[in-house]
Order: C-alpha cells, then structure tokens, then sequence
C-alpha cells in the first residue's frame, strides 16, 4: 500500500493497512474502512494548508475515531449461573461455582463494557433472582449469557473418574425463538474459546441418562439442551456456556488462577461481539 506523506504525519492516531486503518482512541483498536479515511486525509489536508500540523492530527483523530465507532452498541445481558444460596455445584477444593460463575461474569461484562457494549448484568450482585426471571429481565436485548462451572455425573465422580472429564461446553435450545442466531452466537463463542486455546468437552452427548445432549459442533463444542430453562423461556437470542469443569481438581486449580479467568473471559465477550457484527442485515 502507498502511503501518503499527510499519512504519514497524522499516523499517530493509529496505523494503516491494506484495508482498513486501525485507529487507536483511548488504547482500543478499532476499524475504518479505507474510502472514509481518505475523506478524512482531504480535510486534514485542508487544515494544514490553512492553519497547522496540529490543528489537522486532532481533527483527523476525532473524526476518524467517532467514524470507527459501531453505529449502534450491543445490548448483552451477562448472566452468573445460580445464587449465593443455590451455588450449584461444589468444585474439588470445596468452593462453589457461584463464586467461579461470579468471577468470569464480572469480567465479561467489564470487557464487554470496555468495548462500548451496554450490559445488562443479572444476579452478580448476589440477588436471588428465578430462572424463568433471568431471562426476560431484558426482553429487547441483542443477546442472553449464561456463565456457568461444569460438574459430571455422580456416578463418574463415585468411581473416581473425575481427572477424565476437563473443557468448556456451549448450549443452547430449540425452543428459544431465536434458535438461529442463538446458535451462531454459540458457534461464536465456542470459536473464541478455541483460539485462546481452550478444548471443548464432549460427554454431555454421551447415551446415557441425564446427559444424551445432541452435539451440534464436535470442534467447537456446541451441544443442544431444549430443556434449559434460562435458554427456552428468554424472548433473545441465549447461549449457555459452562466454562469448564470445577469437580476436576487439575482443572479447577487451572480455573482459579487469575489470567485463566481473564483469558475465557475475554473469549467469551469476543465471542458475543462477533456474533452481533455478522448477524444478517434484515435485523439490524
């Protein structure tokens, strides 16, 4: 790519690539495509001649960046699976998964936030909140996020089985009105996950009874459960993510550990975003 001299001055809000331009407002990298950062080169150009170099680098970084802005946030409701009195499960160690739940979703909800989305958080503040609730306490957001901490079959965890099962798990239901694009949000997600070097467990599709959940997505770990009641009664697009497998004491150790959290987090709300900047133009 040829880059022109103003270009060149006026790089320190960001740099060019074949593209897009990168822009970097308050640290964040953000897209501009390369027709308007070229209308914005012409009125750059026009302030220099008639004030100054400066007077253009801030004219161009304030509009370039508003341009690279998304025309419209994501509203995402972060939800932290079960409540201080129901914890769910107990990991190996003995501390509950609402705790687990509890650490991931604030993070989440703070990355998602960090990128301009409007979150809407749900029982994070330690409210005992109904699953039928849960789901509609925003019933025009874009999408439903449940975080939850894996456990196994008792049976497994009798026989002392519990270091074979490790991984997170994506879920979502057919009875959710919005069952496409919650599955491509799930899709999204189980990605993210992936990328950050995460591996998805696969025994919830065993046969078996309490388990036989239909696997959508083998590499990516997407699973169908109809029956979960945050997923089939929310009116938005909802996903379920169980992070990983706390009764596994390997695991859970590696899922205490603070840049873990930090990381799934990260892919989560990656994950989130992603699959609102690709969903069909009809609904936008």
């Amino acid at each position: 790519m040829v880059v022109l001299p103003l270009e060149r001055r006026l790089n320190a809000c960001g740099a060019p690539d074949a593209g897009n331009i990168w822009l970097i407002p308050g640290g964040r990298a953000l897209p501009l495509r390369r027709h308007f950062f070229q209308a914005v080169i012409g009125v750059a150009t026009t302030l220099v001649r008639r004030f100054s170099w400066t007077a253009a680098r801030v004219a161009f970084c304030a509009a370039a960046s508003l341009a690279a802005l998304p025309a419209q946030a994501a509203h995402i409701v972060v939800d932290t699976g079960h409540t201080v009195s129901r914890p769910g499960a107990t990991g190996a160690s003995g501390r509950v998964e609402y705790l687990y739940n509890l650490d991931v979703s604030n993070l989440v909800a703070a990355d998602l936030r960090a990128a301009g989305d409007r979150v809407t958080q749900v029982a994070a503040d330690g409210a005992e909140v109904a699953l039928g609730q849960r789901s509609r306490v925003a019933p025009t957001a874009d999408l439903f996020v449940s975080i939850h901490h894996d456990s196994m079959q008792q049976k497994y965890i009798d026989a002392g089985r519990q270091r074979e099962f490790a991984g997170f798990a994506v879920f979502v239901s057919e009875r959710n009105p919005k069952y496409e694009q919650s599955l491509r949000c799930a899709r999204a997600i189980g990605e993210q996950l992936v990328a950050a070097g995460e591996k998805p467990s696969l025994y919830h599709a065993e046969p078996i009874a309490g388990e036989n959940r239909p696997l959508l997505d083998r590499r990516l770990g997407v699973h169908r459960f109809d029956g979960l009641a945050v997923l089939k009664t929310a009116p938005v697009p909802a996903v379920l993510v169980e992070v990983g497998v706390i009764v596994n004491p390997d695991e859970e150790r590696r899922l205490a550990r603070p840049e873990v959290i930090k990381r799934l987090a990260q892919a989560i709300a990656n994950g989130a975003r992603d699959c609102q900047q690709t969903e069909p133009a009809e609904r936008r």
